[in-house]
């Protein structure tokens, strides 16, 4: 791609600086072009504080099996990305594998997970996973609890934590030459020949191409550029615990242990519009969740909770496309910025920089939310 050479120009400007953003900021500079990164102010919704840091594959894809491949394919990636990370910038993501439980409450829970799971394996064969009965599951993560009906085992899944995966992914971009532009909210992207303008309150930068990340500013900004971004803000509640002994070396959906020791508890979805906050309803569901599956947590101390906004469409899927009116100008839409990140900056950025585009990209189509059904013939 040619490369602008004034002050102010680049080849590319990614709005957004989140887990998405920056996996894709990072990938452009590993292409060797001039990417500029234009993140909001500290007090913008930011999905990646919310994050659970799972790096999940089993039972996504029931609808949709490309999906489920496409996350497999990440995970697959992670340890290589997580590897280079650590090597350029000492920062770690603290990524693992060793493997992911989904606990089931009762038989018709894990009568549904063992189905959808038999399904995708049947499927493609790398969406592999393991039936594990209550005595078994207990032979494995002892704190288990006894009344559990049984689990489901997945070798694809791991966690990383979300939070350093954020900060080396911009120590590594920065370090490659990239220029992050904190406290840049755009305003308006424009599409002019042979190049766009990137609005903001301190100015306007030019770049060959643009790539929109911006969360739930996609909506808006999207509109300028012809792309349809069906979006909607997911709140998700977390609590963290102190510190503990080590007593679970797996992550699973409803709770993980970190490194450090202290215990993620999680998994909630409310459509409750741009209110970020918490509530004890959901919080005490959360927490009869994880007590449920590990009673020993009853006597924890929950030192910290949080909600955040998650950014959804409106079957879950991502999108990433190319606009197709104004060529040179992409959208990168997404609620999984952990699982995906190895994929967006391994395959996303490639296309972005004029590679060949992913054939797993014609499933996340915007036009997949209008397509008419064909007439029912009897």
């Amino acid at each position: 791609m040619h490369s602008l050479s004034a002050p102010g120009n680049f080849d590319v400007v990614v709005v957004g600086g989140g887990l998405v953003g920056m996996a894709i900021a990072y990938g452009l500079v590993r292409e060797k072009l001039r990417v500029a990164v234009c993140d909001g102010e500290d007090t913008s919704y930011r999905a990646a504080r919310g994050n659970f840091g799972l790096v999940w594959v089993q039972g996504k894809g029931g609808r949709c099996l490309p999906y489920a491949q496409w996350s497999l394919e990440s995970s697959q990636r992670w340890s290589a990305f997580s590897a280079q990370l650590i090597r350029e910038t000492g920062v770690d993501p603290a990524f693992e594998r060793p493997g992911g439980f989904e606990l089931c409450e009762t038989q018709n829970q894990f009568a549904d997970a063992q189905a959808l799971l038999a399904s995708l394996h049947g499927r493609d064969a790398g969406l592999t996973y393991e039936v594990f009965s209550t005595t078994e599951l207990r032979r494995r993560i002892p704190a288990a609890s006894p009344e559990l009906t049984g689990a489901l085992y997945s070798p694809n899944d791991g966690h990383a934590n979300p939070l350093t995966t954020l900060r080396a992914m911009h120590a590594a971009f920065q370090l490659r030459g990239g220029a992050y532009l904190p406290g840049r909210k755009v305003s308006e992207v424009r599409a002019r020949v042979g190049h766009f303008e990137i609005v903001s309150a301190e100015g306007v930068l030019e770049a060959g191409r643009v790539v929109l990340a911006a969360g739930l500013g996609n909506a808006e900004l999207g509109q300028m550029l012809g792309f349809d971004a069906p979006i909607k803000p997911l709140r998700g509640q977390i609590m963290v615990t102190e510190k503990l002994a080590p007593f679970l070396a797996y992550p699973t959906l409803v709770v993980r242990q970190t490194r450090e020791g202290s215990v993620m508890i999680g998994d909630s979805a409310e459509d409750v519009g741009l209110h970020d906050g918490v509530s004890t309803t959901v919080m005490a569901d959360i927490a009869r969740r994880a007590q449920n599956a590990f009673p020993m947590l009853a006597h924890a101390r929950i030192v910290r909770s949080w909600g955040a906004l998650r950014i959804m469409t409106p079957d879950g899927l991502p999108v990433y496309e190319e606009s197709p009116t104004h060529p040179g100008a992409f959208i990168a839409i997404c609620h999984s910025g952990v699982t995906l990140a190895a994929t967006h900056a391994d395959c996303i950025a490639p296309w972005i920089a004029g590679g060949v585009r992913p054939a797993a990209l014609d499933t996340f189509s915007s036009r997949r939310f209008h397509i008419q059904p064909g007439p029912i013939h009897v």
